[in-house]
């Protein structure tokens, strides 16, 4: 599988890497977001959803698993770290199903329910203020997005 690989070097690139991203998204689209606490996923999820021109402040889901936004196209912020049972079934699938982006923070921890085609970004610290970030596509539709999103 093929990867692409970028840095930033301060969250604002984070958000503008995100916020970029999102042009390029569709309904039914999924993203897996991994990486070390503090490594910037909320703040993904933030760029993305300016992208999506979501007016509301975006902030993690952490004990309430999903939160729900209006924008360009809904999206699903889930973080299911605090998932006690990787397959008790809390209806993701008409998440990944439906008219909007979903974003799973801590996703390797339901992988058992996740679509067999996603975008999966990985952040890592790199130093300081400093990320790295690796999308790996799986799935035709995510090769392609990579594709034009790196041209």
């Amino acid at each position: 599988m093929k990867q692409f690989e970028l840095n930033t070097t301060n969250s604002e690139e984070t958000t503008q890497f995100a916020e970029r991203l999102a042009s390029f998204l569709q309904p039914g689209d999924v993203i897996a977001l991994e990486g070390d606490l503090g490594a910037g996923k909320t703040t993904f999820t933030k760029g993305l959803a300016k992208g999506l021109n979501i007016k509301k402040t975006v902030n993690s889901p952490t004990f309430t698993i999903i939160k729900e936004y209006n924008g360009n196209l809904p999206l699903y912020h889930m973080d299911v770290y605090r998932v006690a049972d990787a397959y008790e079934d809390l209806g993701f699938d008409e998440y990944f199903e439906g008219d909007g982006v979903t974003v799973v923070e801590w996703a390797h921890l339901i992988e058992e329910q996740l679509p067999s085609d996603l975008l999966t970004i990985n952040l890592y610290h790199e130093e300081q203020d400093k990320r790295k970030i690796v999308l790996k596509p799986k799935g035709k539709r995510y090769e392609q997005l990579c594709k034009e999103f790196f041209a």
